[in-house]
């Protein structure tokens, strides 16, 4: 993977994280659109890279992540963790094995957009407004969808604050919790995939570590501008833009994928 490529795939990182419209999708089809060999390198670098952009997530709402006196707030985390740790342990394998299909992510588009079209129409009635409005049931049946986000396209984003606001959350703060689940979520994806990896006898070669660490600093400053931006748009739009852009995305994708400019 060349630097260009590296770049390219960080900034994609940085902006598709926190927006419901699948980071995981927008790099398996950059990767294949520039080319990009599916090594395993390549396959480290697109999930470790999230960790860039879930810092900016720390930093941004630090007071929140270390205000140590409202212990129940981690607590929340971890049940709301809690199925998509115990799913991604006993399907490890057949993900990795969806994280190469095209197809699947152009898919997960189409279908995810049509859901975002209306999803302003289905929940209307919010009731839940702070964090210590959500309760352990809640915070568990929000984890329970982040598991759907495991297929490529769907994206944890989307699948999170859809979660939030069928729990009634306000369209913000089912947003602000997505980002704060996606801490423990891919801090625990990132640390099992180099735990894969050193058990496999992985080495890094060349420049694949500096590779690996500018991605995520990159990442890092992307997601930064894209979570403000995000939440200053929910304040006065609905999510009808990001599912329009879902289905065009996925038949343009399905279009490259027939005309074979993506394998």
């Amino acid at each position: 993977m060349t630097w260009l490529q590296t770049i390219v795939l960080a900034i994609v990182e940085g902006l598709t994280e926190f927006l419901p419209i699948s980071s995981t999708g927008h790099m398996i089809i950059a990767s294949s659109f520039m080319g990009i060999e599916q090594d395993k390198f390549v396959k480290l670098f697109e999930v470790c890279i999230q960790l860039g952009a879930i810092l900016a997530v720390v930093v941004l709402y630090w007071r929140k992540f270390f205000d140590f006196t409202k212990w129940t707030f981690y607590l929340k985390l971890i049940v709301a963790f809690i199925p998509a740790a115990i799913c991604g342990l006993l399907f490890s394998k057949q993900i990795d094995r969806l994280l190469e299909s095209p197809v699947t992510v152009a898919c997960s588009f189409i279908i995810g957009g049509i859901v975002l079209l209306f999803i302003d129409r289905v929940f209307t009635r919010f009731t839940v407004e702070k964090v210590e409005g959500i309760s352990y049931r809640r915070a568990f049946l929000i984890g329970c969808f982040q598991v759907i986000a495991m297929i490529p396209g769907v994206s944890r984003s989307a699948a999170t604050i859809i979660g939030g606001l069928q729990q009634k959350l306000t369209r913000n703060l089912a947003a602000e919790f997505s980002f704060f689940l996606a801490v423990p979520t891919m801090f625990a994806a990132t640390a099992k995939k180099l735990l894969d990896f050193k058990q496999e006898g992985y080495q890094f070669q060349g420049n694949e570590l500096p590779q690996l660490l500018v991605g995520n600093l990159i990442a890092f400053v992307v997601a930064l501008i894209a979570i403000k931006s995000f939440i200053q748009y929910l304040q006065k739009h609905s999510f009808r833009a990001f599912g329009a852009y879902r289905i065009l995305a996925g038949l343009v994708i399905l279009g490259l994928i027939w005309a074979g400019m993506i394998k």
